[in-house]
């Protein structure tokens, strides 16, 4: 998937703040998708859709413990958010030296 794809996808997928607090709680540690849903104080479908969107980014994957098939734990996966990181970076690098270039510019006039 190029770098561009992968992006849009993290960024659509982070757009929604129910997802972006699946993000935060998972950061904290892999979770089973029915606390998510607890926590978040949605219902399991809702939830279902939520963490479909965050697998289909990239952003989170599934694993299901060995005790039992049916339960699916979520973990973050941090190759997506080396991408925004970057795409980040690179944004900074840009802005910063627009804003020099400019301050340079009014301080040259004053």
């Amino acid at each position: 998937m190029a770098a561009s794809v992968a992006l849009d996808q993290t960024l659509a997928a982070l757009a929604d703040p129910h997802r972006r607090r699946v993000v935060d709680l998972l950061a904290e540690r892999p979770r089973a998708a029915g606390e998510l849903a607890r926590e978040l104080e949605i219902s399991a479908p809702a939830m279902s859709r939520h963490l479909r969107t965050l697998r289909a980014s990239g952003l989170v994957e599934e694993s299901h413990p060995e005790f039992d098939a049916r339960v699916r734990i979520y973990a973050l996966r941090p190759e997506p958010m080396v991408h925004l990181l970057r795409w980040l970076e690179e944004s900074e690098r840009l802005w910063s030296a627009q804003l020099l270039a400019f301050k340079a510019h009014i301080e040259k006039g004053a």
